[in-house]
C-alpha cells in the first residue's frame, strides 16, 4: 500500500524521525490558512506547495491544465492561493505517471527548510528496501540527493553507498555511525544523522514497509537532519497487524478495475496487451503469459483467481477483463489440484449465463483433477466456449482467435 508524503511523515514523527512540517489541504482555503500558521510558527514568509500523488518526480513534472509545476515555493499568501488554484484538481504528469497523470486531491503546504544558520546546507539520498538476492534490508544512501537516484547510479555510481542489515536484528551503532561518516558529517550534524538512520530502521521494521526512501535527506543550515520528502510503501501481507494504518489508503491514486478485484480477493494487474487471462495460481499466470505471447497475441492482464475459484470469482473475473475494450480473447487456465475442474466449468457456464451477450472468444483450459468431466460439461452446454486440455490446443485457438 503506497502512502502520499504527509502521511508519510506523520508516521515518521510516532518514530521520533524529523520531518518537514506542512498541513495537507483539499481546497485553496485550506492552504491559505495554513499558510498564514507556518509563519506564525516559523517567522518566514517563505512556505513549500507539493501536490500529493502517488508517483515520484513531482518538482519536475508540471500540471496539463496550467503549467504549473508540481511543487513550488511560494513567498506570499498571494502566491499560495495562485499555486493551489493551478495544482488542486489538475492532472499532474511526471516520469513516473506517463502522459495519462494523475489528478491531483491534495496538497502539502509545508515550511521551508532553506532558512539561514552558521553551516552550510547539503542534500542527501537515503532508503531503505528489501534486497531478495541477500535476504536482508539494504539502507542505499548518497552524498547525491535531491535528484533521481537511477541517474546519480548511471552516472556517478561510486557515490552511492550500501549497508545490509539482517532481518531479524537492529541497525547497530557502528553501521549508523559508518553512513553519518560516509555522507561527510561531523560534529552535531554526525550526532543527529546516527539518531535519524536509527529511528528511521525502527519506523522501516515497525512499520513493515517494504520501501522507505528520503529524498532529499537534509542538513540544515543548524545541523538538523530533517526528511524533506518521503515516499512510503507498506506490506500488503502485513496489514493485519496494523488495521490502524488500513485507513491510510487512497484507492482514488490506484487502478479502478485493480481495486475492484480486490473486493473479490482476485489477484489483478492491468496490461496493454489483447487477450484477457484468468488463471488460478501466480506461476501458472506467468506461464500462460508466456504461451499467448509465442502465439502472436498480448497479454491484457494478470489475473490470478486463486486456489478456490467458484462460480463467483469466475464471474466477477470475466467482468472485470471483459471492462477491458482492448480484450479480442478471453483465456481460462485452470490446474485442478486444490479446486476441482467441473467445478470450475460449472462456474464458467453460470457466470456465462448470467453475464448474457458475450461476444469475443473464450477459449477454456482445464487440466488436472476432473478434467474430462469438466471438458464434457463445456462442450454439452451448448455455449460458445471453446474447450481444451493440452496447453498446445489452447494456444491454438487463442492463435486463431487473435488471427
Amino acid at each position: 500500500m503506497n502512502l502520499h508524503e504527509y502521511q508519510a511523515k506523520e508516521l515518521l514523527k510516532k518514530y521520533n524521525v524529523p520531518v518537514q512540517e506542512g498541513y495537507a489541504c483539499s481546497s485553496v482555503q485550506e492552504a491559505e490558512e495554513a499558510y498564514r500558521k507556518i509563519k506564525t510558527d516559523t517567522g518566514s514568509k517563505f512556505a513549500v506547495i507539493k501536490a500529493q500523488i502517488h508517483a515520484g518526480g513531482r518538482g519536475k513534472g508540471a500540471i496539463k491544465e496550467t503549467g504549473i509545476n508540481g511543487v513550488k515555493v511560494a513567498k506570499s499568501l498571494e502566491e499560495v492561493e495562485e499555486f493551489a488554484k493551478g495544482i488542486l484538481g489538475g492532472t499532474l504528469v511526471t516520469v513516473q505517471t506517463g502522459p495519462a497523470g494523475k489528478v491531483v486531491n491534495k496538497i502539502f503546504v509545508a515550511q521551508d527548510m532553506y532558512y539561514d544558520g552558521p553551516s552550510e546546507r547539503q542534500e542527501f539520498y537515503l532508503s531503505i528496501l528489501l534486497d531478495r538476492s541477500k535476504g536482508q534490508n539494504v539502507i542505499m544512501y548518497s552524498t547525491e540527493g535531491g535528484m533521481s537516484i537511477e541517474d546519480v547510479a548511471h552516472e556517478t555510481p561510486e557515490k552511492i553507498f550500501k549497508e545490509w542489515v539482517h532481518p531479524s536484528g537492529r541497525l547497530l551503532g557502528f553501521q549508523a555511525r559508518k553512513i553519518a561518516f560516509n555522507l561527510g558529517l561531523t560534529g552535531a550534524a554526525f550526532k543527529n544523522c546516527v539518531k535519524f538512520v536509527t529511528n528511521l530502521y525502527d519506523a522501516y521494521v515497525g512499520l513493515d514497509c517494504s520501501m522507505l526512501e528520503i529524498n532529499p535527506l537534509f542538513k540544515a543550515a543548524d545541523d538538523k537532519i530533517i526528511a524533506v520528502d518521503c515516499k512510503m510503501n507498506l506490506d500488503d501481507n502485513a496489514m493485519m497487524r496494523h488495521a490502524d494504518l488500513a485507513s491510510l489508503r487512497d484507492v482514488t491514486e490506484e487502478d479502478p478495475t485493480e481495486v475492484e478485484a480486490g473486493k473479490y480477493n482476485l489477484n489483478f494487474v492491468k496490461l496493454d496487451g489483447n487477450v484477457g487471462c484468468m488463471v488460478n495460481g501466480a506461476g501458472l499466470a506467468m506461464a500462460t503469459m508466456d504461451m499467448i505471447k509465442l502465439s502472436g497475441g498480448e497479454p491484457a492482464n494478470f489475473l490470478d483467481v486463486g486456489g478456490t475459484a467458484n462460480a463467483q470469482t469466475v464471474e466477477a473475473g470475466f467482468k472485470i477483463i471483459m471492462k477491458d475494450p482492448a480484450v479480442k480473447a478471453i483465456l481460462i487456465n485452470i490446474f485442478g489440484g486444490i479446486v476441482r475442474c467441473d467445478r470450475v466449468a460449472a462456474g464458467v457456464i453460470e457466470a456465462y449465463k448470467n453475464l448474457g451477450n458475450i461476444t469475443i472468444p473464450i477459449i477454456v483450459r482445464l487440466q488436472g483433477t476432473n478434467a474430462e468431466e469438466a471438458k464434457k460439461l463445456i462442450d454439452e452446454s451448448g455455449l460458445k466456449v471453446e474447450s481444451a486440455i493440452l496447453l498446445s490446443e489452447a494456444a491454438d485457438l487463442v492463435k486463431k482467435a487473435v488471427a
